[in-house]
């Protein structure tokens, strides 16, 4: 997975926009045309106007299970929170999403509020709260950080005083709540589903942030994909 360190530029960063496109053009002629299609397919349909951040998750299926929903409903970043619990999803319930999203790690709810908050986010707290409304009311004309808390506990004290706003689900039986993984693919449908219906919204990335996730992509596929871009980003 593309692991990404908070405040730490990325590797292509430095990297104008016609150099961005002729390292992509050169690492094109290193994975498969199917996969080629398949990235230029796919990426303009990726988003950070949505993103999640999960609160100390435990159990590494759920974890697995949401990144697998970030992937199938095209949110690119995922940012993890591990307080007392370290983020360890399994590969065979991702089943391969993990090399295609993004995710941030960090040992504070704060850090990570703050951080998102610089960067335009409105923070959303999944639980019932008095302020609370339903996931289909929720605003998300502002970039939107939906929050997860752990499977036992749900989320700290702390990061729901830090939240802008608080969202639920709609449930009609004797069960109060839903699993985590679940809770997190039902509010990624009804959130991106809006956001690509509204055509105010910005939701897509700009140009070169479409060949930065490319180029992440194509390193996840080849064979030391790090090694070989860093020898070809050497020859630009």
């Amino acid at each position: 997975m593309p692991l990404r360190i908070p405040g730490q530029p990325a590797p292509f960063d430095h990297l104008t926009t016609e150099q961005k496109q002729t390292l992509y053009e050169r690492v094109s002629e290193l994975i498969s045309e199917n996969r080629r299609q398949l990235f230029d397919r796919l990426a303009p349909l990726r988003t950070r106007h949505i993103a999640v951040v999960l609160e100390d998750i435990y159990q590494s299926h759920n974890a697995s299970a949401v990144l697998r929903s970030c992937d199938c409903f095209g949110v690119q970043d995922v940012h993890v929170i591990e307080k007392n619990n370290p983020f360890n999803p399994a590969g065979d319930v991702a089943v391969g999403s993990s090399k295609w999203v993004d995710y941030y790690r960090y040992t504070s709810t704060a850090d990570t509020f703050k951080s998102l908050k610089a960067n335009g986010y409105r923070i959303v707290a999944t639980l019932p709260h008095e302020r609370d409304q339903m996931i289909t009311d929720l605003d998300i004309s502002h970039p939107t950080a939906l929050v997860f808390g752990t499977e036992l506990t749900g989320l700290s004290q702390e990061a729901i005083d830090m939240a802008d706003a608080y969202v639920k689900i709609p449930m009609y039986g004797f069960t109060e709540s839903f699993n985590i993984s679940v809770c997190a693919a039902l509010s990624l449908f009804s959130l991106t589903e809006r956001m690509r219906s509204d055509s105010r919204l910005r939701w897509q990335l700009g140009p070169d942030a479409l060949l930065d996730l490319k180029l992440h992509w194509a390193a996840q596929t080849i064979r030391d994909g790090e090694k070989v871009m860093k020898n070809l980003i050497s020859t630009l």
